[in-house]
């Protein structure tokens, strides 16, 4: 199903964006603005305590947490273009968590953010057939770009892992350059790092996706539990991953080099692994990995 509108469709009031394991792309950005635009008046993310995708494992103990990240990135990055929302997070089991947010927010839309064919339940029947059959706003499936990317060899998939580092200016500037040279699609990794809170790796996240946006780069991210080599690990066993960049501060003391993540990750793939020492953002002090 399309996410785009017709003109001579009326605008939408109050507009459910739901977040199954993921946290929102530019594919949402743009089908929400597109809405904004039009008119609507209210936008709310939802997301369920689920496990994440592929390379953003959590602690079972800490679903709720991974889960308040996909909003919180996801709500922080609408507001870089100027589009407030409110986030919540729902009960584990998607069905019933959008069911529960539909009651709740009486949306006049939903915007399902999953992968294509989601699956759940003992029959594993797909989230986006279910929504269709049992619920009454209109549905659009806005989907998760894996899929997409995996068939156009002329796209990069590059995953980036970062959390100090996530935003610093040197590190967007080389993933918008390798973007310029060739269509890059990023999976941008934040194992927790030092002493940054969720909601500060969340905030520096949103920023960098935001930017990548604007230069209309393909990406998604999310903080995670602190284990760097577990999440590249997961990563290039369930993505099309083409490379991996590894991001740690210039000149610091790195408690991922301390622990050779390079070395480690180069020995764990054939594919090509890129470690680029990024210098820090104004006024952010220097911190003990990546």
């Amino acid at each position: 199903m399309s996410a785009e509108l017709t003109s001579a469709q009326a605008p939408d009031r109050q507009v459910l964006i739901f977040l199954n394991e993921v946290a929102g792309g530019r594919m949402l950005l743009e089908a929400v603005r597109q809405r904004r635009d039009r008119g609507v008046e209210s936008f709310s993310v939802v997301a369920p305590q689920n496990q994440p995708l592929a390379g953003q494992i959590v602690d079972r103990a800490n679903l709720r947490d991974a889960a308040q990240s996909r909003v919180d990135v996801t709500v922080s990055v609408l507001r870089e273009f100027g589009i407030e929302a409110a986030g919540e997070v729902m009960d584990p089991h998607p069905p019933l968590a959008l069911a529960d947010a539909v009651r709740a927010y009486a949306p006049t839309e939903i915007l399902l953010s999953c992968m294509a064919e989601t699956r759940f339940g003992l029959l594993r029947r797909d989230l986006v057939e279910w929504a269709l059959d049992n619920l009454d706003p209109p549905i659009v499936h806005i989907p998760v770009r894996i899929e997409d990317d995996a068939v156009r060899w002329d796209v990069t998939h590059t995953l980036v892992v970062a959390t100090q580092t996530v935003a610093s200016g040197d590190l967007l500037a080389h993933l918008k350059q390798r973007a310029a040279e060739r269509p890059h699609r990023y999976t941008i990794v934040c194992p927790r790092s030092g002493a940054l809170s969720r909601e500060e790796v969340c905030e520096r996240l949103s920023r960098t996706l935001a930017e990548l946006y604007r230069a209309e780069i393909d990406a998604t991210g999310q903080p995670m539990s602190p284990d760097p080599f577990a999440a590249v690990q997961n990563a290039l066993e369930h993505y099309r991953v083409d490379e991996v960049l590894i991001s740690t501060f210039a000149g610091e003391a790195s408690k991922w080099l301390e622990e050779d993540l390079v070395g480690r990750v180069r020995a764990a793939t054939n594919k090509p692994v890129e470690h680029l020492e990024a210098g820090l953002e104004a006024g952010v002090p220097a911190g003990a990995a990546g």
